[in-house]
């Protein structure tokens, strides 16, 4: 898969629908977000070829209709969106970023134990680094 590149709030939903079942036409992608959204066909065109051009899908000739599939995976577009927010936002600097995620929502047990277990891993990788 290639660079993920930068896209916006509606390019998402239309990606997250190609990455729970690809590949699929653009009436199939309509009809699945249809419920959700109630986008027009021709909007969903629109969004789906700018994500062609911007390189996050693919399209492949199927008799008179186009299948979409996309060419960057999931976690590379969150990976580079968080990155994107963590410059923009917090100005690159983790430790304001996680202080203000802290403060303002409520973590379970569950999800503290999972946060020191992720620091504690970050930890024992950066030693070995």
């Amino acid at each position: 898969m290639t660079q993920s590149p930068r896209i916006s709030d509606a390019e998402w939903t239309v990606m997250k629908e190609l990455w729970r079942r690809s590949p699929q036409t653009a009436q199939e992608v309509t009809a699945a977000l249809h419920v959700q959204t109630s986008w027009s066909p021709s909007t969903v065109k629109t969004l789906i070829n700018r994500l062609v051009g911007k390189g996050a899908l693919g399209s492949t000739k199927q008799g008179r209709e186009f299948l979409y599939s996309p060419k960057v995976s999931e976690s590379s577009c969150a990976r580079a969106e968080s990155h994107s927010f963590l410059q923009r936002v917090f100005g690159g600097s983790m430790r304001p970023m996680l202080a203000s995620f802290l403060e303002e929502e409520s973590l379970s047990p569950e999800d503290i134990q999972e946060l020191r277990r992720l620091l504690d891993h970050k930890e024992a990788e950066d030693r070995h680094v």
